[in-house]
């Protein structure tokens, strides 16, 4: 039920921000148009020995503040203008954190749950040859998202480099650390979550224990967040992934939870589980099951006007990109809840990727301690900066993450004389 597009959604927000800024009709039009559209029509011979086509995508949005940075997702609903609205997303997230990096967004549209390891190896592949004279370490970065991997980066490196004839594993971010990977960056988006978190409660003066935290997604994000915030003292009261969820009163443990999935591939659902007192919900009930802290991490148009008004959650944090539409970010500001915006409570993942950028430039790498040591004080200046804003001008918390990237991606087009 999508009352607007990702890209609308986008624009709505764009706007609010613009209106404060007192931004020009020049001014708004310059940052809700990308740079560059690129589609191409991708044909792969399958292990079954058929021809298939796919279209994959590339959005590069805006490089004022430099290379274009944005993940590539492998999803049936990865059409262009979702994809476009991603990376007009990236484009403010790397400016609402500082650093360096401009937007884009990457796609296939296919579904990698029926395609077997080899078939992604070569879509991927193709995507990547396609892609080749778009992207590079000074170009266009591309990274994991939604259904890719370290191991699908891989491929994107090997590719590229076969293809442009040089050694160059800055074209890409996410890789294992075989390849010259990042220590800390699998948990990246959710630690920098974490530490978003922990600032949040510490100026809204919540207890820092024992909350009670449901979490929507059960992928990386999804899981590490849970296992982080578990460790903390926090408890796991609810648990999704995208074939239902459960819910214990009594809180979960993750990486419990996590080896059961692993091993039969879904969350916990027998007798076992109902007989601990657990039950077994659906994740439309997860968003509005009772806890203090929510936290969407799976795709995007998850909290909406139409289920935003019976959210029990006092927090909302928002680890996917875009699961909350504008008009539910009205209801939820109506009723108090505070909701930290995407761009600032995910934008740890991009932050290390931008850290594995610099890494493989220097050929010097860092241990995990010194990667988090560089993280977190940007995650938590960050907060800083959207929590004053949103206080100095009554406005919500996404709505002043937008002023600062705006306002940042604007600077940068106005000196270079785009704008």
């Amino acid at each position: 039920m999508k009352s607007q597009t990702p890209f609308k959604n986008y624009q709505t927000n764009l706007r609010k921000a613009g209106k404060i800024l007192d931004l020009t009709a020049k001014e708004i039009l310059a940052l809700e148009t990308p740079d560059r559209v690129i589609k191409k029509d991708l044909t792969i011979k399958t292990e079954s020995g058929k021809s298939k086509k796919f279209t994959g995508y590339r959005v590069q949005f805006n490089n004022a503040r430099g290379p274009y940075k944005g993940g590539i997702r492998f999803h049936p609903d990865a059409d262009l203008d979702e994809v476009k609205a991603l990376a007009a997303a990236m484009a403010i997230k790397c400016a609402v954190v500082n650093i360096p990096l401009g937007g884009a967004k990457g796609g296939v549209q296919f579904d990698p749950k029926s395609a077997s390891k080899k078939d992604i190896e070569k879509i991927t592949r193709a995507w990547t040859h396609a892609m080749a004279g778009f992207i590079g370490k000074d170009k266009d970065i591309p990274a994991p998202d939604v259904y890719t991997t370290p191991e699908i980066m891989s491929y994107v490196m090997d590719e590229f480099e076969k293809t442009v004839g040089r050694s160059e594993p800055g074209v890409v971010t996410g890789k294992p650390l075989s390849l010259g990977g990042s220590e800390g960056r699998g948990t990246a988006t959710a630690q920098g979550g974490a530490y978003v978190l922990n600032e949040l409660l510490s100026v809204m003066e919540i207890r820092q224990k024992k909350l009670r935290i449901a979490v929507q997604g059960f992928g990386n994000a999804g899981y590490n967040i849970a296992r982080i915030l578990h460790e903390a003292g926090h408890k796991i009261v609810a648990i999704s992934d995208s074939k239902g969820g459960i819910y214990d009163a009594t809180g979960f443990d993750p990486q419990e939870i996590f080896a059961t999935k692993k091993e039969k591939g879904a969350l916990p659902s027998g007798p076992e589980l109902l007989q601990s007192g657990a039950r077994v919900i659906s994740n439309e009930e997860l968003l509005v099951c009772d806890c203090d802290v929510l936290i969407p991490s799976a795709l995007d148009n998850q909290i909406r006007a139409d289920n935003a008004g019976a959210i029990k959650a006092k927090i909302v944090l928002e680890l996917a990109n875009g699961p909350t539409t504008p008009e539910a970010d009205d209801i939820l500001a109506k009723r108090g809840i505070t909701l930290v915006p995407d761009v600032l409570a995910n934008a740890g993942g991009v932050t290390v990727s931008y850290f594995e950028w610099v890494q493989n430039g220097m050929n010097f790498y860092w241990t995990e301690q010194e990667v988090l040591e560089k993280l977190k004080p940007i995650m938590q200046k960050s907060f800083t900066d959207v929590w004053m804003l949103s206080k100095t001008h009554g406005i919500t918390l996404r709505d002043a993450a937008f002023m600062i990237g705006v306002k940042r991606i604007r600077d940068a087009m106005q000196a270079r004389g785009r704008i």
